[in-house]
């Protein structure tokens, strides 16, 4: 068993050797109850130490993939399969691959340490204390009168003009596009959805039973070309697009473009979902599809910015689309979360999140500039450079996914698994790059081994 442990390695060599054997587990393919090698054969052949290699194995016990034989060392636990597509992502669905518990290159939001909790634990107590009606009662059915009154002066920055009465507050955005799948859709319609592409919004169609037709996504947006014959082939219901700041791809949609798929949608009379949620991570101004015709259904969050943990988002449509909305929003989850959306509504008030936003954006900016000069250095190929939001999507240069792997687990980064951005699950050799992650040492050093680690041609 050869673990290819990496000594210069910022990964804590114990970490090393988990990653190793779960590797040698999955690709090797043996069957459960499968003896590993002794402990001391493990340390001897790869130059470890007997301790290292044991606090390894219990590890790997605790995870499941091994179990601990009394008196005989240890054997498989897991299948090969079962270790596919671990790891955590966005709502549990997409696979990271990597060092376990490293540093996710590949994730889908913030770290933990962006966030600011000051202004927010000032609102919440506020709330608690001068507002006891929104602890203890549900929701309205259209949400916060509040919040959507603030929603309301937010979106005018984007030129969107909407009275409160088109608002509707949800859990989120993932809520807003269940709510809109279930209430606008039926098993068996068709919707066109870019890909790469935004994957827990595959598996809620999925779910539901919509058939999913793609259109890849470009620097600009959907390509155009293959939007219109798609269009006039498969006659769909409805199409899902990312404007600003795409996931995964961080490109924005330009003025051109929106206006062409405005006008391919009502040819072909497809309802058009367009999904924004980093609209306040974009610098400077920018296209959106709901201020250019008012039937598009427009869905936003805070998530993203604020606090993945207080959950509100929200739904701008025409007064019936909202109506039906509501309606299952009340049948399906009794409203959202009053409490939270009062935290959120307070902070907008008070001008807390314009503040926050505006030092997020400063600093996406500053690590942006700099994670694409690393890219660059590194020789990887970047697919449009955004100029706002949290993202990234670029590709290693001559590097097959084992060694790309192999060089996340030495590096201590976890990268997402590029089959998910796919409506078909399709294997892709780009990589979606987290600019807030992106310039931690362990991610440059990955790079850098990426760089190094190039196949020479003789």
């Amino acid at each position: 068993m050869e673990l290819r442990i990496d000594r210069q390695a910022l990964v804590p060599v114990v970490q090393q050797i988990v990653d190793g054997m779960t590797e040698w587990v999955a690709q090797s393919g043996v069957a459960p109850a499968t003896r590993l090698p002794s402990v001391r054969q493990i340390a001897r052949g790869n130059l470890l130490s007997q301790s290292c290699v044991t606090e390894a194995c219990e590890r790997l016990v605790a995870q499941g993939i091994l179990a601990s034989c009394q008196g005989t060392g240890f054997m498989v636990a897991a299948s090969p399969k079962t270790l596919c597509g671990q790891g955590e992502g966005e709502a549990g669905c997409s696979g990271f691959y990597g060092a376990a518990g490293g540093l996710k290159l590949g994730g889908g939001g913030l770290p933990e340490s962006w966030r600011e909790s000051d202004d927010l634990s000032y609102a919440i107590r506020e709330v608690a204390r001068t507002d006891m009606a929104s602890l203890f009662n549900y929701s309205s059915a259209a949400g916060l009168p509040a919040l959507r009154e603030q929603i309301v002066k937010r979106l005018k920055i984007f030129n969107i003009d909407a009275p409160a009465e088109q608002l509707l507050t949800t859990a989120g955005a993932s809520h807003a596009l269940d709510l809109i799948v279930r209430t606008l859709l039926q098993a068996g319609d068709c919707v066109v959805v870019e890909t790469p592409g935004y994957a827990p919004l595959f598996n809620l169609l999925r779910l539901n039973g919509v058939n999913m037709i793609e259109v890849r996504r470009t620097p600009t947006g959907p390509d155009l070309d293959a939007l219109e014959r798609l269009l006039g082939e498969f006659r769909p219901v409805a199409m899902f697009i990312n404007s600003h700041h795409h996931n995964p791809t961080g490109t924005s949609l330009t003025a051109a473009a929106a206006q062409q798929v405005l006008y391919l949608c009502r040819l072909h009379d497809v309802r058009l979902i367009e999904d924004d949620v980093y609209a306040d991570l974009h610098s400077g101004n920018g296209t959106r599809l709901a201020a250019l015709d008012e039937r598009v259904i427009y869905v936003g969050s805070f998530s993203k910015t604020l606090s993945s943990s207080l959950r509100v988002g929200f739904v701008l449509a025409e007064p019936e689309v909202i109506a039906r909305l509501a309606q299952v929003k009340m049948i399906s989850s009794m409203g959202a979360s009053s409490f939270s959306e009062a935290v959120v509504a307070s902070l907008m008030a008070s001008g807390a999140y314009r503040k926050l936003v505006q030092r997020q954006r400063q600093r996406l900016n500053t690590d942006r500039t700099a994670a694409l000069q690393l890219l660059e250095d590194a020789d990887w190929e970047v697919f449009g450079k955004p100029t706002g939001g949290l993202f990234i999507w670029a590709r290693a240069p001559q590097t097959d996914d084992v060694r790309l792997c192999r060089q996340a687990q030495r590096s201590g980064v976890l990268l997402s698994a590029s089959s998910v951005f796919s409506p078909s699950g399709e294997s892709s050799d780009w990589q979606r790059i987290n600019v807030a992650h992106a310039c931690d040492p362990r991610a440059r050093q990955f790079f850098r081994n990426t760089c190094a680690d190039r196949p020479r041609v003789s």
